[in-house]
């Protein structure tokens, strides 16, 4: 019978014993009350507890954490916009008391001060200043949660904007904007693609009609200097320069004959071509030139050359 009851009293010391012993995980702090109050902050490692007349009343995490806190609010320019607001904080181990008793849900409490901050912030400016100032948007709510929560025993880390939404219909008109504004440097590139195009090509054109301006004088230049070998050549056997100026037209006027005669696929062209058109051609321009020769005799029978005056 004794052994008997001895077994249950051995169990309950073992009981007893064992909850005696707690352990506590590292970056972790566990707040032990004695009936009811509080009596200590434990840290990491084993640790020894009254049974019955100690408890654990709760356990903090000393890690980073992060609160991710979306708000939406209206910008300067009445648009409306969500913010994703990522809020990075630490419970002080030498303020785990404060963290423990003095907030009971502290995500709240960080998602009350974010709102405030953002909601105050981004009425005062336009949706693209939200864009570039953002960080100043993080700056201010780090500065009004760290005043407030630091009394409670958190520390903030960083706080980040990570996310920027604007109604979906602005954001529509947005790229719409963005699409319009790359049309127009476009459209202005390929204007001046295309005024340098005809510039050049103006260029070009004059360069053309100088050099075929300038041919064309070279060869009538060089059909003068023929022509004037072939006066002199004739002059040498007796023919004077009229008659040897009439021969040249002839022989030329034939030639064009000969070589419309020889193409294909000329235009039409009207030339007196009948048997007398050469001997008819011949007498008008000997005829020209026997009228200007009596004109110049007449002109200078008119005009004597006049005698230099008498010295005195």
């Amino acid at each position: 019978m004794g052994n008997f009851l001895l077994i249950p009293v051995i169990f309950i010391a073992v009981v007893i014993l064992f909850s005696s012993f707690f352990i506590v995980k590292q970056q972790t702090a566990v707040t032990v009350e004695r009936f009811g109050k509080f009596h200590s902050i434990r840290g990491s490692g084993l640790h020894m507890k009254i049974p019955i007349v100690d408890r654990i009343a709760g356990r903090l995490s000393l890690k980073i954490q992060q609160l991710d806190v979306i708000v939406e609010t209206k910008t300067l320019d009445d648009v409306f916009v969500k913010l994703k607001i990522s809020v990075q904080y630490v419970v002080l181990k030498d303020k785990a008391y404060e963290a423990f008793y003095k907030l009971e849900y502290p995500h709240e409490q960080i998602t009350s001060y974010v709102f405030d901050v953002v909601r105050a912030e981004v009425p005062k400016m336009k949706l693209d200043d939200v864009f570039v100032k953002k960080d100043d948007i993080a700056i201010a709510v780090k500065t009004e949660l760290q005043e407030a929560m630091f009394d409670y025993g958190f520390d903030i880390i960083k706080t980040l904007v990570t996310d920027i939404d604007p109604d979906q219909q602005v954001k529509n008109a947005m790229n719409r904007i963005n699409a319009s504004e790359r049309e127009k440097i476009a459209a202005q590139f390929e204007g001046d693609a295309a005024r340098i195009l005809i510039v050049e090509k103006a260029k070009a054109e004059a360069e053309s009609k100088r050099l075929q301006g300038q041919g064309i004088a070279d060869q009538r230049r060089e059909i003068a200097r023929g022509l004037e070998e072939s006066v002199e050549v004739l002059n040498k056997v007796g023919i004077n320069s009229q008659e040897a100026s009439a021969l040249i037209v002839v022989t030329q006027h034939y030639d064009t004959l000969q070589s419309i005669g020889e193409a294909t696929n000329t235009n039409l062209i009207l030339l007196p071509n009948s048997p007398q058109a050469g001997s008819d051609m011949l007498n008008n321009m000997v005829a020209s030139f026997t009228a200007s020769n009596m004109i110049g005799e007449e002109m200078k029978k008119n005009n004597p050359p006049n005698i230099g005056s008498k010295k005195k």
